[in-house]
């Protein structure tokens, strides 16, 4: 084969330090990511989350590792909200879940209606359901650190 093709999507969760209630405004800090984004070289597909945690839908491409991403994603976006919010913090760690193509319309609704989902059941119960529902084996302090 002459050329590689990749098509690897991912979901990525992460929250605040502590789930603290600190994305204030989360259309800049959404839009701020979409930049980071396009200056890495990957593409966000979807954003949203609530007051407390992000959910992005990643097309990661075959030279970029998921590390590399994160980190980059993590660190650039902890600098703006610190700019904007005292005491801001990511919460180590993230969950990334691949996605395959028949599901990203799935997937990209789920993220759209964050508010929706946690209206009805917090950020802890709906992640662990998330985890449970992708095959992650883990017990509640250790997933929620």
């Amino acid at each position: 084969m002459p050329r590689s093709y990749v098509f690897n999507h991912l979901h990525c969760v992460f929250s605040t330090k502590n789930r603290a209630q600190l994305i204030r405004d989360p259309r800049a800090l959404w839009d701020y990511m979409r930049g980071i984004a396009r200056n890495c070289g990957f593409s966000v597909l979807a954003i949203g989350g609530t007051e407390n945690h992000v959910h992005v839908l990643l097309s990661v491409p075959a030279k970029l590792t998921l590390l590399e991403i994160m980190r980059d994603l993590k660190a650039n976006s902890s600098r703006f909200m610190k700019e904007r919010v005292a005491g801001f913090s990511w919460q180590d760690g993230y969950s990334a879940l691949s996605v395959s193509p028949s599901q990203v319309g799935i997937v990209k609704r789920y993220i759209a209606n964050q508010a929706e989902h946690h209206s009805r059941q917090p950020f802890d119960a709906k992640y662990l359901a998330l985890l449970k529902k992708a095959g992650v084996t883990t017990d509640r302090d250790e997933a929620l650190g």
